[in-house]
């Protein structure tokens, strides 16, 4: 039987501004990157998303982002490294002390939106957000796109890089994700977003956006919490992945 992680994105409204529906979601998912207050998020979201992971079992992970709630961390930010080094650790911290509050801790890292396709390729950048993660807690996993220069510089650092699939986006040839600009970027169709995730946990290939064959190896698969019926793609995703025999635990163990 083979094992795999399912997350999702959560805490990422501001205020009386709400954004997805984390209750729901974690119900189904194993593991919650939960915003840390930059891209998205407050403290009381924090807060409250990460005792109700707590009490189902969900391991919480930050989702940390550039500072741009404006733009939802979606945005490039041309920052200096050793900044963005110190923001990512005030933001890992932030989350963590919530987290504790719980009962647990950050069990990993992950960064959001435009930050996460920026450290992708950009070595000064990517250097930076592991610098924040090893000066943080060496032991932390990070996660990301398999091929990215993040994991390979994380890898190198000695953390624990591990590769995550993304339920509702379309890929290209090399990959990488398709950038939300281009038609058919995002996935909605809950049926074809599930096929796509058996065939990614059971080690077969998926479609690029070009229709050719592509095989992606990873540990976790993305639902993001934001997408327009999220809560239903996740637990359709969640069916078709039990009843092919993959069993669904966090990847932090």
């Amino acid at each position: 039987m083979a094992d795999m992680d399912l997350n999702a994105d959560m805490g990422e409204g501001f205020g009386s501004w709400s954004m997805g529906d984390d209750s729901a979601l974690l119900d189904v998912v194993t593991s919650a990157n939960v915003a840390c207050g930059f891209h998205a998020g407050d403290p009381s979201i924090m807060r409250r998303v990460t005792a109700e992971a707590v009490e189902r079992g969900v391991a919480i992970g930050a989702h940390v982002g550039y500072a741009d709630k404006a733009g939802f961390g979606r945005r490039h930010v041309d920052i200096e490294p050793a900044t963005l080094r110190d923001e990512v650790l005030y933001q890992i911290g932030a989350l963590d002390a919530f987290a504790r509050l719980a009962g647990d801790r950050v069990r990993y890292v992950k960064p959001h939106g435009a930050l996460y396709n920026t450290i992708g390729h950009h070595m000064e950048q990517a250097a930076a957000v592991v610098a924040a993660v090893a000066d943080y807690d060496k032991t932390l996993p990070v996660l990301g796109l398999p091929g990215s220069e993040w994991l390979r510089l994380a890898a190198e650092a000695g953390l624990t890089a591990v590769h995550e699939a993304f339920a509702d986006r379309a890929y290209t040839s090399a990959g990488t994700l398709v950038s939300r600009r281009e038609a058919g970027s995002v996935l909605h169709d809950p049926d074809e977003i599930a096929a796509r995730c058996t065939a990614v946990a059971t080690g077969q290939a998926i479609e690029d956006h070009t229709g050719r064959a592509l095989v992606i190896e990873a540990a976790s698969i993305c639902v993001h919490g934001d997408t327009p019926g999220a809560v239903d793609i996740a637990r359709r995703v969640r069916v078709a992945l039990e009843g092919a025999g993959v069993a669904l635990r966090p990847f932090t163990g």
